[in-house]
């Protein structure tokens, strides 16, 4: 398991950000903000502490690359997380971000986040 993290989670339906954070909870790490769109997602991304993200891909029609972009800068780890995998990312990210896909199990996310934040 990886040390514990603050972890930001930005998923625009509400069932499935309320069980990324139990699961989270589960394996021992702490959901420190919850963003369901990209205004909300950006504001976080430049002001939330937080040590990894998980960010869906597609946020009500808006990608959230953009979100991906400031949490790279400020050197935040992070995973998307999609419904049609790696599929849905822009070719800048393709490849060089690792992707979970939805719907997914505990171990798949621990997995997801130990690579990532390695």
């Amino acid at each position: 398991m990886t040390r514990p993290l603050r972890i930001l989670v930005v998923e625009d339906e509400m069932t499935i950000a309320l069980l990324i954070e139990d699961m989270l909870t589960d394996l021992g790490h702490e959901v420190v903000g919850l963003a369901m769109r990209l205004p909300q997602a950006l504001q976080m991304a430049d002001a939330q502490p937080c040590d990894f993200a998980i960010l869906d891909i597609n946020l009500d029609g808006r990608f959230s690359f953009p979100v991906a972009e400031r949490l790279q800068a400020r050197g935040v780890p992070f995973i998307f997380a999609s419904g049609y995998g790696s599929a849905g990312l822009e070719p800048p990210w393709r490849g060089a971000v690792t992707v979970i896909r939805k719907p997914f199990q505990l171990q798949d996310l621990a997995g997801a986040i130990a690579q990532a934040a390695a």
